[in-house]
């Protein structure tokens, strides 16, 4: 077969010339990307031999080789793996099904728009192949296929529009890629150079690593070593290799056991929750080695969902591998590891928390409604995940959440029974919510519940340390007395029975079947009404999750309560009695109810109330 010449995919193509141009300043980063795909054919080889006796060159080392001819002006980087025949080839480094380089120039644009270095991009669509061409003239990769039938081919391109690939003379399995260097990448044709490469971007790789007949990385897998003999720095290191974020993981966790199982792991959580286009994973779980075998990179298995954002790995002796690559037999061993893990991630969590603070209030901005979403979803949890949850109260005025459910029951008046709490959208509004009318007046703290998970975990966090949770929203509230002091406050004498009533039935009224009952209210102090939530009333808190998600909603239906000392209620009592036809009233009752609904964030649609409003304007500035 002679030499084939094809011609690269439009996306590629665009790809090249950039990288051509050298957009990016760090280089270097051309042999990370080459070294970690000669460590994943490795680890496709090495499994493959587990199942399979039919692969040539069985007996050869697992290694990568660096070698550097000056005269020629040449870096090589080969290794004893899978290896690639022809149509793989092609496939591999000429199609943008594999390359993933149309995403990459989708989001090359935002990143230097947001003065990122673009070499973080590399690696994470599928194009870290293509960074040779950084440093490259001309670039030829002679692989051989682990097939015993498969001949060996050489794919070289100059990185303009075309490739060839024609037959080559290669013995030995595995991949060869022989770099031309450019004038621009001399430094990479020195040893120490590339020493240092090695040692910054590749030291954990699993295989060796050999530079000038030398091992060049430590190879020892960094979770396989006694957590006391890994530096602080080499945790962070490792960190970004496996994940290519450029900036320091908020905390990880080694975990070394012997029995009932044996495993080594090494959890992180990221800096940020929000790790975006910047984000190596395309899915979540953990990286799983068995018997030092890479099977699967993204192992869902270990960890339930709601700690999904934990990046890591997880390596046992003690997992039997099925036939196929990237997968494993659900076994009691995989249980008792995820059981050990969660254990110990949440007991981290815990620690952090109690000793680290402040680093534990950054761990929750960024985390924390995914524990919430535990305690929603995995109620075996719920216990151990309350302890950690943080929310804003009326008594804490930090900028982020700070406080504890254990810090809240340690604050509870001595005639207190209950956990109150309010489910609101906006903290800057909720100061101003009727519902805390009588906790503030008797000085009875209240949590501000503020996301759309809140309402799912409230049905499985039901209480905590023995005390229940309530919504301050309930109609039956038990509240104990008002202090001597908030008595003297009372703003106005009550209206007479005979006007109230008359008010109560013209509220019911208007309103019809949009509530249940009109009632005195005996909490209300300086809000005219409230709506508060009839006992049994069950899908209150998924009504507002539909409203929060824009679903099909219906507004729940609720007691009006109203305030029978408000000169509000005062004001329209003398309108029923003197004007009863008037226009005004309705309006008025309708105004009330929908204020009510908004403060409660479960109004429709507000911008419904416009109209009503100027026509109420309107009325109260008319000169008679």
């Amino acid at each position: 077969m002679s030499a084939q010449e094809y011609t690269f995919q439009a996306e590629i193509q665009q790809l090249l010339n950039i990288l051509v141009h050298s957009l990016y300043t760090e280089q270097e980063i051309f042999l990370r990307e080459l070294i970690s795909n000669a460590s994943d054919a490795l680890n496709r080889v090495q499994f493959e031999m587990l199942s399979n006796d039919d692969v040539i060159d069985a007996d050869a080392e697992l290694a990568i080789r660096i070698s550097v001819d000056k005269d020629a002006g040449t870096l090589t980087i080969a290794d004893t793996g899978i290896g690639m025949n022809h149509d793989e080839l092609v496939r591999n480094l000429g199609t943008i099904a594999q390359s993933g380089a149309k995403e990459f120039l989708k989001q090359l644009q935002d990143a230097q728009a947001q003065n990122i270095p673009a070499s973080d991009l590399i690696g994470q669509f599928g194009v870290g192949f293509y960074s040779v061409f950084m440093v490259a003239d001309k670039v030829t990769v002679t692989s051989r296929s682990f097939r015993p039938d498969d001949q060996a081919f050489a794919w070289t391109s100059d990185g303009s529009n075309t490739f060839t690939i024609e037959p080559a003379e290669k013995d030995t399995r595995g991949t060869e890629i022989t770099v031309f260097v450019n004038e621009e990448g001399q430094e990479f044709l020195e040893t120490f150079r590339l020493r240092n490469i090695v040692k910054k971007h590749s030291d954990f790789i699993a295989f060796p690593i050999y530079l000038d007949d030398e091992v060049a990385n430590q190879q020892t897998a960094l979770w396989r070593q006694p957590a006391r003999d890994v530096e602080s720095e080499a945790y962070g290191s490792f960190y970004k290799q496996l994940t290519l974020d450029y900036r320091d993981p908020l905390l990880h966790l080694h975990v070394v056991a012997d029995a009932p199982i044996q495993f080594y792991s090494v959890l992180y959580v990221p800096g940020s929750a929000d790790r975006g286009m910047f984000n190596l994973r395309t899915d979540h779980g953990l990286k799983l080695y068995a018997r030092k075998v890479l099977i699967q990179e993204y192992n869902k298995d270990f960890l339930p969902n709601y700690l999904r954002f934990v990046d890591g790995v997880v390596d046992s002796e003690d997992l039997p591998l099925n036939v196929a690559r990237e997968s494993i037999q659900t076994t009691r061993a995989i249980q008792r590891i995820g059981m050990s893990l969660k254990g110990k991630f949440l007991g981290e969590l815990e620690r952090l928390a109690d000793e680290e603070p402040d680093k534990y209030a950054t761990f929750w901005q960024e985390f924390g409604v995914f524990l919430k979403e535990g305690i929603a979803t995995e109620p075996g949890d719920a216990d151990r995940l309350a302890k950690l949850l943080r929310f804003h109260s009326t008594v804490s005025d930090a900028d982020q959440p700070t406080v504890s459910l254990a810090d809240y029951v340690g604050r509870m008046r001595d005639d207190q029974a209950q956990i109150y709490y309010i489910l609101t959208t906006d903290l800057q509004s909720v100061v101003n919510s009727p519902h805390l009318d009588p906790f503030l007046a008797r000085d009875i703290e209240v949590l501000y519940l503020t996301e759309a998970v809140d309402s799912f975990m409230l049905m499985n966090l039901t209480e905590f340390d023995g005390k229940k949770l309530q919504n301050v929203d309930d109609a039956d509230l038990e509240l104990p007395d008002l202090p001597e002091e908030a008595e003297d406050e009372t703003p106005a004498e009550q209206l007479e029975e005979e006007p109230f009533e008359a008010v109560k039935a013209r509220f019911a009224d208007v309103l019809g079947e949009r509530v249940t009952e009109v009632r005195e209210s005996k909490v209300l102090r300086g809000h005219p009404v409230r709506l508060a939530t009839p006992e049994g009333q069950l899908d209150r808190n998924v009504q507002r999750v539909y409203k929060m998600l824009d679903q099909d909603f219906d507004v729940p239906r609720k007691i009006l309560e109203l305030n029978r000392r408000h000169p509000l209620i005062h004001n329209l009592a003398g309108w029923i009695a003197d004007k009863p036809d008037a226009p005004l009233v309705p309006q008025v009752i309708e105004q009330l109810f929908e204020s009510a609904l908004l403060m409660d964030g479960i109004h429709p649609n507000p911008a419904d109330m416009v109209g009503r409003i100027e026509s109420l304007m309107e009325a109260a500035t008319r000169r008679e």
